[in-house]
């Protein structure tokens, strides 16, 4: 989650759809529009229904406008973000932050303290070490790297829920909230869409999806999940999905390769390293946030801990896909096997 700011669109939405501002009638015809924009430093696309041009352009541009404001708040690259003001005030007092920052960073703290610390958003010490290994390709400097780690720990992010307000207790703390930013986004723009009345929705800010009710004639939205390994054979799942949230992680694409090891963008807090494991998570959740940390937490657990983890989480189901020396090994909770999907002898229908 330290370095998730690009990350590789590992889920891909096949179908797509749209409604208006009021329901239409038997004679009004529900037509398919797309939009993208990048925000967060990724290409967010929105997919939608309506019966007229104009109220689908007004619609998609307040929920752009909504992740952009977002942006505003929680990138850890822009030294004026909310998030970044806060990370300067690390060491001194209490802060009173924004509905959405604090918001984030309560979800947050659940996560950490759900899954033991795996999920955890001081990390960006750690973080921006390694982003320079990836860039250099080189190991980080290890007592670099212990003076970072020292730093990290959510249990030293204090929340007051009555105030709003956050303090970060060690000086030279830092947060980075990629772990969670794109599915809290993109279910933030969903829920604007929605109050523009369009229902039949997909917002998609690279692996994190969050959807509303399905297309026109369909069961619901199609989304693909990428195989562990691209450039090998193998057919992707197809999932049908309505009114949920999937997100995926794994380090098909973002990784670095360093003295013959190779290091995944996510970053273990508890020992400061760049996963090795090749492995993709994809989780299905009620909402993007939930989904979003759930994905990056399960990917850090492991499939044992991590599935027992989603399996507590009401509504979740996840699938832990790894690569091993005798192939590729697939982990499911529970729940997965009761999420939609679409079958081999099925095509996918386009909903224009």
């Amino acid at each position: 989650m330290g370095l998730r700011v690009a990350a590789a669109c590992l889920l891909a939405p096949l179908l797509a759809g749209l409604a208006t501002e009021e329901r239409p009638g038997p004679a009004e015809r529900l037509l398919r529009f797309e939009f993208e924009e990048t925000h967060m430093a990724c290409s967010f696309k929105i997919v939608l229904y309506s019966t007229g041009e104009a109220t689908a352009r007004r619609a998609s541009r307040a929920a752009y406008n909504r992740i952009a404001a977002l942006d505003a708040i929680l990138s850890d690259y822009d030294p004026e973000s909310e998030l970044s003001r806060l990370s300067q005030s690390a060491g001194g007092r209490p802060v009173r932050v924004s509905a959405d920052l604090f918001d984030v960073l309560a979800r947050s703290r659940q996560m950490y303290e759900r899954s033991g610390g795996a999920f955890d958003v001081t990390i960006a010490p750690v973080g921006r070490l390694w982003r320079r290994a990836r860039r250099d390709h080189k190991l980080p400097d290890q007592g670099r790297l212990a003076e970072a780690r020292a730093l990290v720990g959510s249990d030293k992010m204090v929340l007051d829920k009555q105030a709003r307000t956050v303090q970060l207790k060690k000086t030279g703390m830092k947060l980075d909230v990629g772990g969670i930013a794109k599915g809290f986004a993109s279910q933030a723009a969903l829920e604007v869409l929605k109050a523009a009345g369009i229902d039949r929705a997909l917002v998609a800010g690279a692996g994190d999806i969050v959807v509303g009710d399905p297309p026109p004639d369909a069961r619901g939205w199609t989304i693909a999940i990428a195989p562990v390994e691209p450039d090998k054979p193998g057919s992707a799942r197809l999932l049908l999905l309505a009114n949920a949230a999937v997100s995926t992680s794994g380090d098909a694409e973002r990784f670095v390769i360093i003295d013959g090891h190779r290091y995944s963008h996510i970053i273990n807090p508890a020992t400061g390293v760049g996963v090795e494991d090749r492995a993709s998570v994809t989780v299905v959740a009620a909402d993007g946030a939930t989904a979003d940390a759930l994905e990056t937490t399960v990917y850090l657990l492991g499939p044992e801990r991590g599935l027992k983890l989603v399996d507590d989480t009401p509504g979740a189901a996840a699938i832990f896909v790894r690569s091993t020396p005798d192939g590729i090994k697939n982990f499911e909770s529970s729940r997965f096997k009761h999420v939609p999907r679409l079958e081999p002898h099925e095509s996918p229908i386009r909903g224009d």
